[in-house]
Parts: structure tokens; C-alpha cells; sequence
């Protein structure tokens, strides 16, 4: 029964149209009513104490950091340093994408923010050179994706945050699976690219190479300063945030001088506007959160599961199939907020690592972001190229499968995530 209105209250509101951050208030109410305990100061000490945290002023930072880099030049250099390396190869331009996409994670760990950048940046290019415009439009979408996952990460953060798992080491459990979703859009690009007709760019001297490498070591040097200082604890992953953003404000005021002060304020208040829903989506779920503990949601879907509780991977796959549809349906942020306090019990009960669930958690809902209707990545997308939603789709699916494809072996050989992560841990 408590499931049952746990699902209701929070689902209920939704299908009305009703806003995600208000939709766990009332969801928590709802469950305070049935068990007898409502009381209007829990629920406005809960909404408190949600943002509360010391880890969550990392997202603020990092969001700023996002915003400076897009304004600031140093997501262009990313883009022309691509260009000149592989730009001239058949394809050259989506493996631009992939490469810039990587690059640019290990900078803002926003998806949205790298799909606005490679959109607006690549997107032109690729289709002036011939590439089909929906097949392109999918690469920088699927590629976008890979945001949340290499370090840093804003989801991981939250994931951190609200089950109580170390963010740095998720931090460097994302990388390796970063790559490998990398390495798998790359294999399919190849396959899905090789029969188009399209105009390659000219390939670069040695010498623009290097001028272009040159430019770029300022926007670079960043990823090496967040990876090194987290592996050897100079800094935790909040004081991470405030060097990317002190950072990439200095370079793009000092340095490359394409950030005027006149435009700082602009971009302070973009930075805030997107900081402000995580951060009100954040305190809102710590409602629900409580009385999902409070009602004991999670062992009423334990004892759901419990066939599968003792085969990790079928259970994995059971959660993940679940995640998959959810992220159709939800956004990033809220599926972390409202999933993670009931299924992290779960998990522990299991004896599955909270850093491997972590890391496959996070996958999945950064794939969520290409799954329609509510697909924040495909809009952007669509906004940029004008493209409709239908076609994009067809554009993105054989992108889609090669994601989920990686996301099947990751659960198949944990390995895969545990050796890598331990090798950067040490």
C-alpha cells in the first residue's frame, strides 16, 4: 500500500502537469498523511536541511565554469583543436565531435552545456560538409551524453550526495566508461558514415597543428588540474568546482580576453537560473527522501525483488531496464533525486558497490537524455538545428544502441569499472 501511494502521489501530480520540485512535496505530504505524521515544520525543515550540504556547492561552481567555457572560448579551442587533428579524415568531423565531447565533459559535466557548445560549433560544419543533418544531429546528442559521466560530474554529485557515496571516487570510476562509450559511438559513426558523400576539410600543416595545440593548453591544462588534485586529495570535489570556476574566468578574461566584464554579469545569472532548479529540485526531494525512509518504500520493493536478490546481475539488469524506462518519461536530475534513496538499500542489501551501481546509475539516466518525449539533450539539439523531433530520432538511434550496448557489458563484467577505478585510487 505504501508503495502504491508513493507511486500515486508522485506520479498523479505529474501526469496534470504539475512541477517535478512540487510534485515531491507532495508526494512527501502524502505519505506523512497516510502514516499518521504530518507536520508542517518537518516538511520546511526537510526542504532546508535538503540544501544544506556542503558537496552540492560544488554544482553552482561547476555550473559557472559551464557557462564561462561556452562564452569564454575555451569550448571553441576544444572544437578547433579536433578540427586540425582529425578533421580531414572521412568522418574526421564526428570524431571531432566525440574527441570535443570528451574533452568538454572533463570540463563542465553538463550535458546540456556541451550539447549547446557542440551544437552551435560543429553542427554547421557537418552539414555544409554533406553529412545527412539527422545522422549528425544524433553524433553531437549521443556524444553530449558523455558529460555526466567523465569527471566532473554534476550527476555524480548528486548521486554522492544524496546516497552517501564518495563523489571522488565516483568521480574516477566515470572515466574509464566514459571512453568506452567514446570508443563505441566512434565504431558506429564509422559504420553509419562510410557510404556518405561529403567534403572533407583540408588537412592542417604541422604547424597549424601545433599553433592550435598551443591555444588550446590553457583549456586543456584544466581536466589535468581536477583529475591530479582529486587522486592526490589536494582538493574534494567542492573545491574542485571553485577551481574550474576561478580557473576558466581567469582564462577567459585574462588569457584569451573573449570574456569582457561587461558580459560577466549575463553570465552570473545564466549560471544562477540553472543552478537555482537543480538546487530547488534538490531540497524538494529531501521531503520525499525522509518519508521514503520513514514508510520503509525500499523493503517493500525488496521484498518485490527478492527472487533476484541473490543474482546480482539479473537484478542489475531488472533496475536498469526500470531506469531506462523512467528516463523516458523524466528528467536527469529528478530520476537521481527520487530513485537513489529507494533503490540504495536495495543495493547495499545485495552486497552490489555503491560506486559501480554509482557509475551505471549514471550512465543510464545521462542516456535517458536521448530518449524521447522528454529528452533534454534532443531539444537542444532540435532548437540548434532545426531539425524535428522524429527525424532526430531516427538520426540518434544506432547511437542509442551502441550506448546501451556498453551500459549491458558493464553490467555483464563489472571489472570494467573496479579495475580502472582502483588503478586511479591508488
Amino acid at each position: 500500500m505504501t508503495v502504491t501511494i508513493f507511486l500515486g502521489a508522485l506520479l498523479g501530480p505529474m501526469a496534470l502537469g504539475v512541477p517535478i520540485a512540487f510534485a515531491l512535496i507532495i508526494t512527501g505530504v502524502a505519505l506523512m498523511m497516510y502514516l499518521g505524521l504530518y507536520d508542517a515544520q518537518i516538511v520546511a525543515q526537510n526542504v532546508l536541511n535538503g540544501a544544506d550540504s556542503f558537496p552540492l556547492m560544488a554544482v553552482p561552481f561547476f555550473m559557472l565554469a559551464g557557462e564561462v567555457m561556452n562564452t569564454g572560448g575555451l569550448s571553441r579551442r576544444i572544437v578547433d583543436l579536433a578540427m586540425a587533428m582529425v578533421g580531414h579524415i572521412r568522418g574526421g568531423l564526428g570524431f571531432v565531435a566525440i574527441f570535443a565531447a570528451c574533452v568538454l565533459a572533463s570540463l563542465s559535466g553538463s550535458a546540456v552545456a556541451d550539447a549547446a557548445a557542440l551544437g552551435a560549433l560543429l553542427l554547421p560544419m557537418m552539414l555544409k560538409s554533406g553529412h545527412d543533418p539527422a545522422r549528425a544531429g544524433g553524433l553531437l546528442a549521443s556524444a553530449s551524453v558523455i558529460g555526466p559521466i567523465i569527471p566532473p560530474s554534476i550527476g555524480f554529485i548528486l548521486y554522492g550526495v544524496v546516497g552517501g557515496v564518495s563523489i571522488t571516487k565516483l568521480f574516477l570510476a566515470g572515466i574509464f566508461p566514459g571512453l568506452m562509450i567514446a570508443a563505441a559511438l566512434c565504431i558506429t559513426w564509422m559504420t553509419v558514415s562510410r557510404k556518405e558523400q561529403h567534403q572533407l576539410p583540408p588537412r592542417q600543416s604541422g604547424a597549424v597543428r601545433m599553433k592550435t595545440f598551443i591555444d588550446s593548453l590553457w583549456a586543456l591544462f584544466l581536466p589535468v588540474i581536477i583529475i591530479v588534485g582529486l587522486k592526490f586529495g589536494v582538493f574534494t570535489p567542492t573545491e574542485a568546482g571553485v577551481v574550474a570556476a576561478v580557473y576558466s574566468l581567469f582564462v577567459s578574461m585574462v588569457i584569451y580576453r573573449e570574456l569582457p566584464p561587461a558580459k560577466l554579469f549575463q553570465v552570473f545569472v545564466a549560471a544562477a537560473k540553472i543552478t537555482s532548479i537543480v538546487m530547488f529540485l534538490v531540497a524538494c526531494s529531501a521531503v520525499s527522501a525522509w518519508l521514503i525512509t520513514v514508510a520503509d518504500v525500499p523493503g517493500d520493493l525488496a521484498a518485490l525483488v527478492e527472487p533476484l536478490m541473490d543474482n546480482q546481475t539479473l537484478l542489475l539488469l531488472a533496475i536498469m531496464a526500470l531506469v531506462v524506462v523512467v528516463g523516458t518519461a523524466m528528467d536527469m536530475t529528478p530520476t537521481i533525486l527520487i530513485m537513489t534513496p529507494v533503490l540504495m538499500p536495495i543495493i547495499k542489501q545485495a552486497g552490489i558497490d555503491p560506486v559501480y551501481f554509482g557509475v551505471l546509475f549514471i550512465i543510464n539516466n545521462s542516456i535517458g537524455l536521448i530518449t524521447p518525449p522528454v529528452g533534454t539533450v534532443l531539444n537542444v539539439i532540435c532548437g540548434v538545428s532545426k531539425l524535428t523531433m522524429e527525424d532526430l530520432m531516427k538520426g540518434v538511434m544506432p547511437f542509442l544502441i551502441a550506448e546501451l550496448i556498453v551500459l549491458f557489458l558493464l553490467v555483464l563484467f563489472p571489472q570494467l569499472v573496479t579495475v580502472p577505478v582502483s588503478w586511479f585510487g591508488r
